[in-house]
């Protein structure tokens, strides 16, 4: 055993361990443990079982002061790891929400998880849980522009208008532009003409 580690392998220490070991529905890792401390108690050196039970040197040290400090019910207990990130406070993600749901403040067509992590002061990973949870994706969003036409609202209304209250006995029409084509002008030089075919 390593400098520092002594122990015992009481009587009744070691009918525990055996019945561990002997246990059908035992964890495998209580039963290599309890092979680990049965062995140094026999007498066996370190790189002795290790060969046994297929273990390193730093886990068998482990588990050999585990027992020194704890005993039989220290090697059924694996060591307490420290907490996660601590949950999200609910202000903090109806602040997230809230956010997402307006335009970004900089000059952006929406936001992304490292602007909105640095406006709220949280991790990246918190936004992307706050967005899959709520069933947001800001960059999925769909927008309609407007016109910057000063006179847009009576125009509106009057194309509307043909529709909701045509005149009588009129018959109101739709008519798209052409892809690449405006009723002005066009974007694109037209193509050249083909024998027999007509123009474009």
């Amino acid at each position: 055993m390593r400098t520092g580690i002594t122990f015992d392998v009481t009587a009744a220490d070691r009918s525990r361990l055996e019945a561990i070991i002997a246990a059908p529905t035992s964890p495998q890792k209580h039963v290599w443990r309890a092979k680990i401390i049965l062995m140094s108690g026999n007498g066996l050196g370190t790189v002795a079982i290790m060969q046994a039970t297929g273990k390193s040197k730093p886990c068998v040290w482990r588990w050999q002061e585990r027992f020194m400090s704890e005993g039989v019910d220290g090697l059924l207990r694996d060591k307490s790891r420290p907490r996660g990130m601590a949950p999200l406070e609910s202000d903090v993600v109806e602040q997230v929400v809230a956010l997402t749901l307006e335009p970004p403040r900089q000059e952006a067509t929406h936001w992304t998880v490292r602007v909105m992590a640095n406006a709220v002061g949280i991790a990246a990973s918190s936004v992307v849980k706050i967005w899959h949870e709520h069933g947001l994706a800001p960059h999925r969003w769909r927008s309609f522009k407007l016109s910057n036409d000063k006179a847009f609202a009576e125009k509106l209304h009057d194309v509307v208008g043909l529709y909701v209250s045509p005149p009588a006995h009129a018959i109101v029409l739709s008519v798209d532009e052409k892809s690449q084509i405006q009723a002005l002008d066009r974007t694109q030089p037209g193509l050249p003409l083909k024998r027999g075919a007509p123009a474009q």
